[in-house]
């Protein structure tokens, strides 16, 4: 598959029209030398499209970063100081560049807050926390009541910590609302709808007393380790799907 090729592979999972709020620009934002002729060999997986990233990929002899986070958001931007450091990388190195935001959320099952409710074995799975008039997150139930520190360990693993845990509600927690990355004023539509948990990336100083207020659990495991699964679940079904090397390019920012 060339880059056109590969891209309408994603499209084809990823493309939703309820998902035209976007601000984003999903899909290539940078092309290779020859996106019809050059065969792909190689993907690299990452949350986010910077600098560093795409050094990595370079050396990993990638054709092509697939992120979470893109380079354009829909908008002109000057390409000079950071801007221009991080596309330099990609056109020195003859690196394509595709990113989905908002489909890479919610899509279901290969989106980040699908993945987390995969990842605690949620059930009764419903669409959850809208954005722009578009379902992002989703909602469910635990097969069996877990403490708040139960289903954080599950979601992030023994040996990693969350952004931030506030136990304003019950002790033992049965239904939770997903939204993964900077959706922290998603809480006010779990507490409306009665959920023990609001599970999201980051958490801000001014939706504290509101959590408090309505007594809403709050786990926040981190902006960028909720978005690693998304990228996660589209490299193992490549690696299953095609024949292309793929990798995943690890670079935690601790928020």
């Amino acid at each position: 598959m060339n880059l056109i090729e590969v891209n309408e592979y994603f499209n084809s999972f990823l493309k939703d029209e309820s998902y035209n709020n976007d601000i984003s620009l999903n899909g290539i934002q940078i092309e290779n030398s020859d996106s019809r002729n050059k065969k792909i060999k190689r993907i690299a997986f990452a949350v986010d499209a910077c600098e560093e990233t795409a050094e990595k990929a370079a050396l990993l002899k990638a054709d092509i970063l697939f992120v979470h986070h893109g380079l354009f958001w829909g908008q002109c931007e000057r390409i000079t100081n950071s801007h221009y450091r991080r596309i330099r990388s990609f056109i020195k190195n003859d690196l394509a560049l595709v990113a989905y935001h908002i489909p890479l959320d919610a899509n279901n099952p290969y989106g980040n807050n699908y993945g987390i409710a995969s990842k605690l074995d949620l059930v009764n799975l419903q669409p959850f926390a809208s954005w722009r008039n578009m379902l992002i997150g989703v909602k469910g139930e635990l097969k069996r009541e877990l403490s708040i520190e139960e289903i954080c360990e599950l979601v992030l693993g023994a040996d990693k910590q969350p952004s931030c845990m506030l136990k304003f509600g019950k002790d033992k927690i049965k239904s939770i609302g997903i939204s993964s990355g900077g959706s922290g004023e998603d809480v006010n539509q779990a507490a409306e709808q009665g959920l023990d948990l609001f599970l999201t990336g980051t958490f801000e100083h001014e939706q504290y007393h509101y959590a408090k207020e309505m007594k809403m659990n709050v786990l926040a495991g981190g902006h960028y380790q909720t978005e690693t699964f998304g990228v996660s679940a589209i490299k193992e079904k490549v690696e299953k799907e095609t024949d292309i090397e793929c990798f995943f390019i690890d670079i935690p920012t601790g928020l």
